[in-house]
């Protein structure tokens, strides 16, 4: 079985249509795909049902984009088995998605003052179906105006680097307000879900663990595209000493990614998603004041 419990679709910032990714999970024979959209469960009920007419169980989830107070640094939390719309999850994110978007615009008009020839209502189709627009979008519209031939590169760094340690941010960046990473794993949990550390690797949240767990963190993501053999071993080490689940996924953007990856390669296995609903299990039992 191939299981994969990180993917995104164009809901949020991915270059691909459910339809698109659901379609080459089939062929490479994904048994399990969690669908993870960036603070958003916006389409998940009926993905569930047209994953079923391919015979592949799509788990319903999230990747709140939240932040580390304590050392000023983001930290994402999947929510994995959540119930789409809940209250608990659309209170904390549905302002994260407004904010996102208004500073999107920001951007694009910095961009446009700086002399680039693009326009907000160019980037705009690219975010089509989604609930805003993301970096990705402005960059997309950027590659197709002859600018730059990637998404990720010196003009995405030159445009959006965020200039920590001393270093200037970047000439059209806009700051984002992000959500404590605490209040997104309780929400995760209000809403049926178990959360997960994404990929601390990547943002170097391995610090934080031991405040998330007090928190009700159930789990810690091992293999991602931008783990090394290092990350992986430092998670599995998380994971043995605060009893955490290890996950795993391709954080699947399209053309979008940091990384050109196929679905299904970062497989964490069937155990994985065991662990989930037993630990969904016990954190319903513990909300229903059980135990």
């Amino acid at each position: 079985m191939k299981v994969d419990l990180h993917c995104h679709t164009n809901v949020s910032d991915c270059s691909l249509s459910f339809e698109e990714i659901l379609e080459l999970a089939w062929r490479e024979k994904v048994s399990h795909l969690a669908i993870t959209n960036h603070d958003t469960t916006k389409g998940l009920e009926e993905m569930v049902v047209l994953g079923k007419g391919k015979g592949i169980e799509i788990i319903p989830g999230i990747e709140i984009s939240a932040f580390d107070f304590n050392r000023n640094r983001r930290v994402h939390i999947l929510g994995y088995f959540v119930e789409p719309g809940h209250s608990a999850l659309k209170d904390l994110c549905d302002p994260l998605l407004e904010n996102r978007h208004r500073a999107s615009y920001l951007m694009v008009q910095n961009i446009i003052n700086r002399g680039y020839s693009i326009t907000w209502e160019q980037v705009k189709k690219y975010a089509e179906g989604g609930t805003g627009v993301y970096k990705q979008h402005i960059m997309h519209a950027l590659m197709k105006n002859g600018y730059t031939d990637s998404i990720y590169g010196d003009l995405y760094k030159k445009l959006f680097s965020r200039g920590q340690n001393g270093q200037a941010h970047g000439i059209a960046y806009v700051p984002m307000k992000y959500v404590d990473a605490r209040l997104a794993i309780i929400s995760i949990i209000q809403a049926g879900g178990v959360p997960v550390l994404a990929h601390p690797g990547q943002y170097k949240s391995f610090e934080a663990v031991p405040e998330l767990v007090e928190a009700g963190l159930q789990g810690i993501e091992v293999w991602h595209p931008l783990h090394g053999a290092e990350e992986e071993a430092r998670a599995k080490l998380y994971a043995a000493d605060y009893d955490l689940i290890m996950t795993g996924g391709t954080d699947f953007h399209g053309f979008y990614g940091e990384k050109e990856v196929v679905i299904g390669t970062k497989n964490p296995g069937i155990k994985a998603i065991e662990g989930l609903l037993a630990r969904k299990q016990s954190l319903s039992l513990v909300e229903k004041g059980i135990f």
